[in-house]
């Protein structure tokens, strides 16, 4: 993603070093044509029109060559062309692609275009960049890696080369980015979810972006959404459940024929009309809001759904759990009057961080998206809704920011982002208004003065999409869930058969108290079992032995923690049943 607009030094940095990085390669590549080169969150990028391709073979010799342009010390001169002058000046260095942005640049009326030079090398460019080379660090980037992007990023323009480049403030952030990207990798989701075997996706006989969930991935899902659904019906919501398709017309009194179309599967005729499958639960929401009179005296409505939706995403797009096309979202929404808000927006966003911790998710920053420009409802409720945001934000004692006009044109929003293990922010729960659909589905409730009134709509989501919340849980944990999620919360290692009898009346005590237990018959070596254990990060291992079946007891391991505990059979029952209800 490219990063956030501040002009800071490391922002210049990684903006000098894409022309650094352009320059090089155009020593070894003369006739490479030029695309874009922005500074992203993590470095920078230039993408090329290549004849000879380039690998990450070459990248010892770009960057001797960008340490030597950057020891040069290059003055960054600016200079401002008017914008008939900078085609004229782009066509003759015959750089089509520049020549096709300036174009569409003048047509939306700007009259001069930015140019950088820094020593022989000049890019069409607005700037920022540090005073001259030198003020690069030579120790603080590495290039990182070679991708096809498309022109413009549209598949249907010519594929062009993307060299990536990390730069940091020095040598050691640079050190610990590469640390902690390689940790990422080692718990992608992607890569555990066929190795703990919990999930698969096959492309070619189900289809992209379709996910097979497995028994024991299967199993953590289930936890999960018990564990949500009993937070749920001791918060007073109501669950509801609504179709896979809807008619047509159900789709365009909610308007997402109209703004969400190419989001949508093609319509299925079913006796002459038009179905579709649903992007989005909220249509049937209001639907049966709407399937009779309501009273002031009902509200708050918490009507809550695992829905399963539908949405079109490009093949290009999908990625495991994260973007996919079929998936479930926590739905709820909330029919609430006026002065009912202040106390229903406490109360979801202290239910929404509550059921993140309960994840092992506790370091949040929240953000309030207030009105755009461009938006549907009455100012007065607009003025309502954000203050009552703002305000419960302001009690919640949560960090947070504002992100002005950010808001959807139906109504404000805060979004809760967490920080897992690996210090990245997942953005996961939302919290938004909608002042489009009670208009659009005429949503009404009788006042205490008999006068009928707009209800607020409140769209909420705690994990969002069932599925990327389990790729992040995942990721978090990297495979090795807490006892209370665990698929298996212990397996019994026997040092050999001789044991095996008694591993049995272990099996049946931990079955008998509620617990998720396995039992390895194998043949295999007592070493090779504690090493199966510890590859499919069970979270605890009994060892049984003639000292434990001695003493009727086990010896507690637990995953990656050193220290063993000798226990009787009650005593493991108690610590196991205490671990799973303190959700570890």
């Amino acid at each position: 993603m490219e990063c956030a607009p501040e002009k800071d030094n490391l922002y210049k940095i990684r903006h000098s070093l894409a022309h650094v990085l352009a320059q090089a390669v155009l020593q070894i590549r003369p006739d490479a044509k030029l695309g874009f080169g922005p500074p992203i969150d993590t470095g920078c990028y230039y993408d090329f029109d290549l004849k000879q391709p380039i690998t990450d073979e070459d990248f010892k010799d770009i960057e001797k060559r960008m340490r030597k342009i950057i020891g040069q010390k290059q003055e960054f001169t600016h200079q401002m062309r008017s914008a008939d002058e900078a085609v004229k000046h782009l066509e003759g260095q015959d750089e089509g692609y520049k020549v096709e942005y300036c174009k569409e640049l003048s047509e939306q009326g700007e009259t001069e275009i930015g140019f950088y030079t820094n020593g022989p090398f000049e890019d069409m460019c607005a700037g920022p960049h540090v005073e001259h080379t030198g003020d690069i660090p030579k120790d603080c980037f590495k290039l990182d890696a070679v991708a096809g992007a498309y022109w413009r990023g549209d598949e249907k323009n010519p594929q062009l080369t993307r060299i990536y480049c990390l730069a940091f403030e020095d040598k050691e952030s640079l050190k610990n980015y590469i640390q902690k990207r390689e940790l990422a990798r080692q718990r992608d989701h992607r890569k555990l979810g066929p190795e703990l075997d919990l999930f698969s996706i096959d492309h070619e006989g189900v289809g992209a972006g379709l996910i097979l969930w497995h028994p024991k991935g299967g199993l953590v899902r289930h936890l999960m959404e018990e564990h949500s659904r009993e937070l749920h019906l001791k918060g007073g919501y109501d669950f509801v459940y609504s179709p896979h398709i809807g008619r047509a017309s159900l789709w365009e009194t909610s308007g997402h024929l109209s703004f969400y179309k190419d989001g949508m599967f093609a319509p299925i005729e079913v006796e002459g009309q038009e179905f579709y499958l649903k992007p989005m639960n909220c249509p049937f929401h209001c639907k049966i809001f709407s399937s009779r009179p309501r009273s002031y005296r009902e509200l708050p409505l918490r009507f809550a759904e695992w829905g399963t939706v539908y949405r079109f995403e490009r093949s290009g797009t999908l990625s495991g759990l994260t973007r996919v096309r079929g998936f479930t979202q926590d739905d709820a929404h909330l029919f609430c009057r006026e002065d009912q808000m202040p106390a229903e927006i406490d109360r979801v966003l202290g239910f929404c961080t509550k059921l993140l911790s309960d994840f092992g998710l506790t370091d949040f920053h929240l953000y309030l998206s207030t009105r755009p420009e461009k938006r549907v409802g009455e100012e007065a409720k607009w003025d309502a809704a954000e203050d009552a945001l703002r305000a419960a934000l302001e009690r919640s004692g949560h960090k947070f920011s504002i992100n002005e006009a950010d808001g959807a044109f139906y109504g404000p929003k805060i979004d809760i982002c967490a920080m897992d293990a690996l210090e990245r922010e997942w953005q996961l729960s939302t919290i938004q208004f909608d002042f489009n659909l009670p208009e659009r589905f005429d949503l009404q409730y009788a006042d205490s003065d008999g006068e009928l009134k707009r209800p607020y709509m409140i769209h909420r989501a705690l994990m969002g999409s069932i599925e990327r919340f389990f790729g992040v849980i995942l990721e978090h944990f990297g495979g090795a869930f807490p006892t209370w999620l665990a698929p298996t919360q212990v397996r019994i290692v026997p040092v050999a058969e001789a044991f095996f009898e008694y591993a049995q009346t272990v099996r049946k005590k931990l079955e008998e108290a509620g617990i998720r237990v396995e039992v390895d018959e194998s043949s295999n070596s007592f070493s090779k079992k504690v090493r199966e254990a510890t590859v499919a990060k069970i979270p605890n291992m009994a060892i049984i032995g003639e000292k434990e079946k001695e003493s009727g007891g086990v010896t507690l391991r637990r995953y990656k923690v050193e220290e063993q505990e000798e226990l009787s059979l009650d005593s493991l029952i108690a610590t196991l049943s205490d671990r799973i209800n303190d959700k570890k």
